[in-house]
């Protein structure tokens, strides 16, 4: 699945494609994606200019003055921009034509991606706070990182997937962060120190900036909107190198299943921290026992 970094690569690779232009056709090919595409909605982008293409977390948003275009790429979503006369792709689904006669298309082979209008960019926003879509890895504070790693007793890899605590890290780069901040996987949440935090949050913003400066990871079907591939794939440290010797020890890079998800760690660069009981059970469990007399 694209994950921050490649919707970034998408989103700067389109601005200066699209800002400035308008859509004066819409082409629906298949109906039944994710979201069922309205007609209504065309009647809404239609003739209206592109002012501003923004990423949330591992959505597009499209500007238009007053409505918005807000655009998912599931597992194998692809938004790109080629010229008319360039052969459309098989399962491309929605073809958005420009007034300098380009077409921005969106193709998803396995159709878990989604394109959707909201009437303004408030009711966009006011989507992202109902499915509780939690804030930018660039824009953490320790505190704020420190509280929601304390908080819970699930391990960090299920931590750094979960949309509502940090928005855009995926399977790839939770695994590349946890190794450049040498912390194993499966360490739960309320047993990290506040160093140990912030330096997980450090190596996600390291690691982030690394991977947009490469456009990305193009393991599959990921490429940018221009039509490039990314190179992040090329410098992985564990992602999908099982059984590789670690590029830091030489250590064998292990696969184990978290949440779910294949994950990828090195036994000897990360550590796994000591369980600590959560404050509040640690309160509970003293406001239980028998005051000490004199």
């Amino acid at each position: 699945m694209p994950e921050l970094p490649e919707v970034e690569t998408v989103v700067r690779d389109l601005r200066p494609l699209l800002l400035g232009r308008s859509f004066v056709k819409i082409a629906v090919s298949r109906k039944s994606l994710r979201r069922k595409w309205s007609r209504a909605w065309e009647a809404t982008l239609l003739d209206r200019c592109v002012h501003a293409i923004r990423r949330r977390g591992k959505w597009i948003v499209i500007e238009l003055g007053i409505p918005c275009l807000v655009a998912h790429l599931g597992m194998t979503g692809q938004l790109t921009v080629a010229s008319a006369d360039q052969p459309r792709e098989a399962h491309t689904h929605v073809v958005f034509t420009l007034d300098d006669q380009t077409e921005l298309r969106f193709r998803d082979v396995r159709r878990f991606g989604s394109v959707t209008v909201f009437p303004t960019m408030v009711h966009a926003d006011r989507y992202f706070l109902q499915i509780s879509l939690g804030p930018e890895p660039f824009d953490l504070t320790d505190g704020r990182w420190f509280g929601s790693l304390n908080a819970t007793r699930r391990n960090l890899k299920a931590i750094l997937l979960d949309q509502t605590i940090v928005a855009g890290v995926g399977n790839i780069y939770a695994d590349e962060s946890l190794f450049e901040a040498r912390l194993h996987p499966t360490t739960l949440g309320n047993a990290v120190t506040r160093k140990q935090a912030k330096s997980l949050r450090l190596a996600m913003v390291a690691v982030l900036t690394r991977a947009i400066e490469k456009r990305g990871s193009s393991i599959r079907d990921y490429i940018g909107g221009s039509g490039l591939k990314g190179e992040m794939q090329n410098e992985f440290r564990v992602y999908g190198r099982t059984g590789e010797p670690c590029r830091r020890c030489r250590t064998t890079i292990v696969r184990i299943v978290l949440a779910g998800r294949s994950t990828h760690y090195c036994p000897r660069c990360q550590v796994l921290g000591t369980i600590v009981e959560p404050q509040r059970l640690r309160r509970a469990r003293a406001s239980r026992s028998p005051k000490a007399t004199g």
